[in-house]
């Protein structure tokens, strides 16, 4: 059978797979899972466009990651076809381990469970399959690897998995302020003593890049409806979850049944093969599917809860840089209370706060080093004459306080 396959992507054109073994890395069920995973969860709330999966984020990072190791090779850097075939692997399987709504799924389901820890977990599983061939690929993705800036193009500050979802996302979402020039950056790589530079010609290039991901954060993937569409599904899912745990049944898919009843910790999820098993079979559909089933249910925060998502009537959402007054919280919830007709134990799910955090930049992990013409290695943020990009390194913490509309 003919593997070498090439797929017609929106953002990039034409994509070749490389290899046989990729293909069949694709073929593979953990991996066509992805096809059914938005990439950006909520976000299609705001952005209707924004239905592309985690599947064409993977592609498109595969593609970049060919492009990369054509241009290291082009300046001289010795890499066996080996060493590509593992690192185009890495960047490929780097999401494999992501849930469907992966932020609501980790704040329940699979409570304090990181993707990144599935990610690898099911790599392990596929290595076993294919009969070790993917050992080198897992010590490049656990950073392990001996030339570390193969290690640096899979997770560091300019990783392609970074590259691709911007490209993809502004592309997707409309949001012309994410817009990259990726195709420059990869053409600035450059390695020094195994490690990760861009050329100095690059450098306004890598502002840009820095400034499209702090603005696509706040426009995108911290919008405040993105947010109240993400604490919604997360509500529903604790409301659900705390019904099955009482020994109630809830309409639901056998993958999202076995979440919902068993109370599944970072510990025996990794000891026990059939927690994956179940998770590698949950997408997006059988959270939908239950939704939509859960409106009509019994419980009357269940069903105002999937109601609301259902209708698009989403909590109003409050951002500040403080955090928000307890008495207007307070007064918040014995309004709600009286007006929906609940006990103050319930009203956590239609008035309450959370905090939401952004970092452009972080210096101290795996910075990034603009390489003079005099070969000296500058960090981007002292090499910039842009004054603002060192600001870019300090967490921004905001304050969110939730609650239902027209209370």
């Amino acid at each position: 059978m003919n593997k070498k396959k090439i797929i017609n992507d929106p953002v990039y054109g034409f994509i070749s797979i490389p290899s046989a073994l990729i293909y069949d890395l694709i073929s593979h069920p953990y991996f066509q899972r992805l096809r059914y995973i938005k990439q950006l969860g909520m976000t299609h709330l705001v952005y209707p466009g924004a239905l592309h999966t985690r599947f064409h984020h993977a592609i498109g990072a595969m593609h970049l990651m060919g492009l990369a190791l054509e241009v290291l090779r082009n300046k001289g850097h010795e890499i066996t076809p080996e060493e590509e075939e593992a690192a185009t692997i890495a960047i490929l399987l780097h999401d494999i381990g992501h849930g469907p709504f992966s932020h609501a799924l980790e704040h329940t389901l699979v409570n304090g469970i990181k993707h990144e820890d599935i990610s690898m977990l099911m790599m392990d599983k596929l290595n076993e399959e294919f009969d070790g061939r993917l050992t080198p690929a897992i010590t490049i993705f656990r950073g392990k690897y001996h030339r570390n800036f193969f290690c640096q193009l899979i997770s560091g500050q300019l990783d392609l998995d970074r590259m691709d979802y911007l490209n993809r996302d502004s592309f997707f979402t409309g949001v012309s302020e994410g817009v990259i020039s990726f195709d420059r950056i990869i053409k600035m790589f450059n390695v020094v003593d195994d490690q990760l530079v861009i050329e100095e010609k690059g450098i306004y290039s890598i502002e840009k890049f820095l400034i499209a991901r702090r603005l696509m954060y706040w426009q995108v993937y911290l919008h405040k409806t993105v947010i109240a569409g993400e604490q919604l599904l997360v509500k529903i899912l604790e409301r659900a979850k705390e019904l099955a745990s009482g020994g109630e049944t809830l309409f639901a898919t056998p993958a999202l049944q076995h979440f919902l009843q068993n109370d599944i910790t970072e510990m025996n999820f990794f000891e026990d093969e059939y927690h994956l098993l179940q998770f590698s079979k949950l997408d997006d559909q059988d959270i939908y599917a239950s939704v939509k089933v859960w409106e009509n249910h019994d419980d009357p925060i269940l069903s105002r809860l999937c109601k609301m998502l259902n209708s698009r009537s989403l909590y109003k959402v409050e951002i500040t840089n403080t955090e928000p007054p307890a008495d207007r919280i307070e007064r918040l919830a014995i309004q709600t209370a009286l007006a929906l007709n609940i006990d103050e134990d319930d009203v956590s799910y239609f008035v309450f706060t959370d905090t939401i955090r952004n970092r452009a930049y972080n210096a101290g992990n795996s910075n990034i080093n603009i390489l003079m013409k005099n070969n000296e290695l500058v960090d981007i943020a002292k090499a910039s004459d842009l004054s603002n990009l060192e600001s870019l390194d300090k967490t921004v913490k905001k304050h969110i306080l939730c609650y239902t509309r027209d209370i």
